[in-house]
C-alpha cells in the first residue's frame, strides 16, 4: 500500500463507464472516498429508464426523469465527468479510450468501474429498429412520442380525405414484459381517454392497441397469477393481446408474426414499438476476449462472487452487464452491485477487510397497467389494483433524481392520472426521422463536423478569400464615390 503522502501527490484514479443507476450511484458512493473519480457516459443526463414509456405517451418530460449528470454531481468536489462513448478498454495498460464526435480521449484509471447497461435485442434482426424504435434512451422516447401523436395527425388528415385509416390508427407494441405492458396501457389510455374530443374526423376510441409476445403470458416474471391478472385489466381497457406470436418481419406498413401450428398473420401498422429483448453493453465483449469471462447469449459477461473480472481485481463490472447468479436485469442490481464496488475500493485504500461476495437484495418488482391499476410482487406478498398503484408511485418517486424533479413529475402524474391532460404532447418531425437520417450516413453524426485540422485550414482559406471579398468590396464602393458615379445612368457616366 502506498504512503498517505504519495496518496496525496497522486489520488487512486476511479473511471465509472456510463451514467446509469450503476454509474451515478457508483459515482456518488465514493464521495467521501480518497480517489479522483471519472465518469466517462454517451450521454451527458442520467436517465431514469422505467419511465422512458411516459416521456412517449406525453405524460412527463425528458428533463424530469433525465436530469443534466454535471448538475446532479456539482456538490461532489472528487468527481467530473467526461461526454464520451466508451469504445475500447485496455486492461493491461488500464486505459479507457472514449469517442464523441470524431474526438478520442484515453483515461488512464486505477480502478475501474463498468456499468454500460445494455442496449435493445432485435435478435439478429437488427433492421427491424428502423420501423420499430426501443425504449432504452430519451431519442427513442422522443421518437415514439412523434410517431405515436403524429399517427392520430395523419388520421385526421386521412379521413377528411376519405382516405383508408386504419393503419394508422392501429399500434402494435412487441414485448410483453415491464415496458411493453406499461406502453401498452398508456396508448390505450391515450385514445380512450385523453385525446378523445381533440380530433373531428376521427374516432380516437376505435384505436386498436395491440400487445403481442412470443412468451405464452405476460410478465413472465412476476408468476402465472399475477400475469394472467395484468391481462385481464389490459383487455379491460380495449388492449388486444397475442401471445404465442414471433415476429418475423417489419416494414415501414405494418408487422408479420408466426405462430407455434405454423400460421403467419400480417397487421398493418404505421406504429410499432419493440419493448421485447436487451442485449448487453458490446464492452462486455471487449472484456471477455482479454480475460476469458465467459459471455451468455444476451452478451452479458461472468463475473467473480464480488463483481471483479478473473485476473483482475480492480476492474468491477456491474448493472444489466453481468451474468451472476441468474440476477435480474433491473436498475436495483445495477444500484446495489454500484454501491458493492465502490465500498470495496474505498476499504482497499483505507484499509478494510474485503467484503464477503455480492449478495442482491430483493425489493420487488412492479408494473404499472394504467390509472389506478397496476401489479406487485413484493417477497411473497402480492398486489394488484389502487393499492398496488400507489406503492408503485411512491417507489418511483424515491428513485427520481432531484427534489425540483419530484416534485414536477408529481404535478404532471396528477394532471394526466386524475384529469385528463397530458402536458407533454409537442412533437416535430425532426424528432421522428432524425434517427434514420443520422443512420444514413457512413459515420453518424461525426459527418457532420469538420475534423479539428480539416476545421482550422479551411477557417483560414475562407478568412483570405473572405478578406479579399471586402477589399475589393471597399474599394469599389471609394470609386463610386470619388468619380460621382452614384445615381447616374450608365449612359451618362
Amino acid at each position: 500500500m502506498s504512503s498517505p503522502q504519495a496518496q496525496q501527490q497522486a489520488p487512486h484514479k476511479v473511471i465509472v463507464i456510463g451514467s446509469g443507476f450503476g454509474g451515478l450511484f457508483g459515482t456518488k458512493a465514493l464521495r467521501k472516498a480518497p480517489v479522483d473519480v471519472t465518469m466517462v457516459a454517451k450521454t451527458t443526463h442520467h436517465l431514469f429508464q422505467p419511465l422512458l414509456y411516459q416521456v412517449a405517451t406525453g405524460i412527463l418530460s425528458e428533463g424530469e426523469i433525465a436530469p443534466p449528470t454535471r448538475e446532479v454531481l456539482s456538490g461532489q468536489k472528487n468527481a467530473q465527468v467526461l461526454l464520451g462513448e466508451v469504445t475500447g478498454v485496455d486492461l493491461e495498460a488500464r486505459t479507457v479510450t472514449s469517442h464523441v464526435l470524431g474526438r478520442e480521449t484515453v483515461s488512464e484509471y486505477d480502478s475501474l468501474i463498468v456499468a454500460a447497461g445494455a442496449a435493445q435485442s432485435y435478435f439478429g434482426n437488427d433492421h427491424f429498429s428502423e420501423y420499430a424504435p426501443g425504449m432504452k434512451s430519451i431519442d427513442d422516447a422522443l421518437e415514439l412520442r412523434g410517431r405515436i401523436f403524429g399517427a392520430f395527425e395523419m388520421a385526421e388528415l386521412g379521413a377528411n380525405r376519405g382516405d383508408d385509416i386504419d393503419h394508422l390508427l392501429t399500434f402494435v407494441v412487441v414485448g410483453a414484459g415491464p415496458t411493453g405492458v406499461e406502453m401498452a396501457g398508456q396508448i390505450a389510455e391515450l385514445a380512450h381517454r385523453t385525446l378523445k374530443r381533440d380530433f373531428r374526423a376521427i374516432n380516437t376510441r376505435e384505436a386498436r392497441v395491440i400487445l403481442l409476445d412470443a412468451a405464452p403470458q405476460v410478465l413472465p416474471p412476476f408468476g402465472q397469477k399475477l400475469g394472467e391478472k395484468a391481462k385481464g385489466e389490459l383487455e379491460k381497457l380495449g388492449v388486444e393481446v397475442i401471445l404465442g406470436a414471433m415476429v418475423t418481419d417489419v416494414d415501414e406498413r405494418g408487422i408479420e408474426m408466426k405462430f407455434k401450428d405454423g400460421r403467419v398473420e400480417r397487421i398493418k401498422t404505421v406504429t410499432k414499438i419493440w419493448a421485447a429483448g436487451v442485449q448487453a453493453s458490446p464492452l462486455g465483449k471487449t472484456l471477455s476476449e482479454q480475460t476469458g469471462a465467459p459471455l451468455d447469449r444476451a452478451g452479458r459477461i461472468g463475473v467473480n462472487p464480488d463483481l471483479t473480472l478473473p485476473g483482475h481485481p480492480e476492474v468491477f463490472v456491474v448493472g444489466d452487464m453481468i451474468a451472476l447468479d441468474n440476477l435480474p436485469g433491473v436498475a436495483q442490481v445495477a444500484i446495489q452491485g454500484a454501491k458493492y464496488a465502490a465500498k470495496e475500493i474505498d476499504g482497499r485504500l483505507t484499509g478494510k477487510a474485503p467484503q464477503g461476495p455480492f449478495k442482491y437484495f430483493d425489493k420487488g418488482s412492479m408494473a404499472i397497467i394504467s390509472r389506478f391499476r397496476a401489479v406487485a410482487m413484493v417477497g411473497k406478498l402480492r398486489l394488484t389494483g389502487v393499492i398496488a398503484w400507489l406503492m408503485w408511485l411512491a417507489v418511483h418517486l424515491v428513485y427520481i433524481t432531484g427534489f425540483k424533479s419530484r416534485v414536477t413529475a408529481l404535478l404532471h402524474w396528477a394532471i394526466s392520472f386524475l384529469g385528463r391532460g397530458r402536458s407533454e404532447r409537442t412533437t416535430t418531425e425532426q424528432q421522428i426521422f432524425a434517427r434514420t437520417a443520422l443512420a444514413r450516413l457512413r459515420r453518424g453524426a461525426t459527418d457532420l463536423v469538420s475534423e479539428p485540422g480539416a476545421y482550422d485550414a479551411a477557417r483560414q482559406m475562407m478568412e483570405t478569400t473572405r478578406r479579399e471579398e471586402l477589399e475589393a468590396m471597399a474599394a469599389e464602393e471609394a470609386r463610386l464615390t470619388d468619380s460621382g458615379a452614384r445615381g447616374v445612368p450608365a449612359e451618362q457616366r
